[in-house]
This record gives C-alpha cells, structure tokens and sequence, in this order.
C-alpha cells in the first residue's frame, strides 16, 4: 500500500531550465493557461489552498525566493511535479518573469494538472511588489 505524504502549501521545486529551453522563443502554448496576478497569487498561497511551484534555475533560486519554499533540483519536470502533487492539487507557477512558468504551466495542463496558475511577471513583480522572500544572509568580512 501505497502511502501519499501531503506537502505544505509552500513547496517550490527549481528545475534546471533546460528541458524548457527549446520551448522559449517559441510560439506561445496552445494549451490556454489561466494567469494570475502577484497579489492575487500570493493570497492564494497564504491562505494554505494552492501550493508555489519556483521553475526558475537553481541559481536563481539561490539568490532569493518566495517565503518558506523548498528548493529540490529537477531534471525531470512532469515526473518530478507528479511526486510532489495530484493532479487535482492547487498550483501556482512562477519563474523570473512569467515566461518559464507560462510555458511550464502548458506542460503541466497538458499532462493532465487540472489546477494550475501562471504567475503573471513572476518573481520580480513578486518581490516589486513587496511580497516577503527569502534571500541568502550576506556574511561580511572580518
């Protein structure tokens, strides 16, 4: 028997961008993907209903990102969501600045996620927007 462990709603996989890169540049998905706003997002993921997935590079991640996330290295975009999350599960998508994240977030409507969100201007409008981040403590030289 199989046993399902439930994530917080603050879980945030970073993938490598590089099973995205072939898709950038491209026309944009034919899959409509439902967007929402920063604020908007940022209720939704506060109020423990939908959970934050960060598809930006590992080194973007390590620079700053949303509040209480976890960050977990992913070669394998699909296969790795569907560890973390049924397809019915809440999900917001966000990268740096929408695109990565639009084109994610085809991906996984495509695969049969049935409630997935584009972040609409991603990380940046997250953070201009004043929304509360984690950034790496800055050690100073003595």
């Amino acid at each position: 028997m199989m046993m399902m462990v439930r994530l917080p709603a603050m879980f945030v996989i970073c993938i490598l961008a590089v099973p995205l890169l072939p898709a950038l540049g491209s026309e944009p998905p034919s899959t409509p993907v439902p967007t929402v706003g920063v604020t908007a997002a940022s209720h939704l993921v506060g109020s423990g209903g939908h959970s934050y997935l960060d598809v930006r590079t590992e080194e973007e991640f390590k620079k700053g990102h949303v509040e209480n996330s976890l960050n977990e290295k992913n070669t394998k975009f699909i296969e790795q969501v569907a560890l973390h999350y049924d397809k019915e599960d809440n999900i917001i998508v966000g990268c740096l600045s929408g695109v990565r994240s639009e084109l994610a977030s085809a991906d996984l409507i495509a695969a049969g996620f049935k409630n997935v969100k584009n972040m609409e201007g991603g990380y940046m409008a997250w953070v201009e927007n004043g929304l509360a981040v984690n950034k790496p403590l800055v050690q100073e030289e003595l």
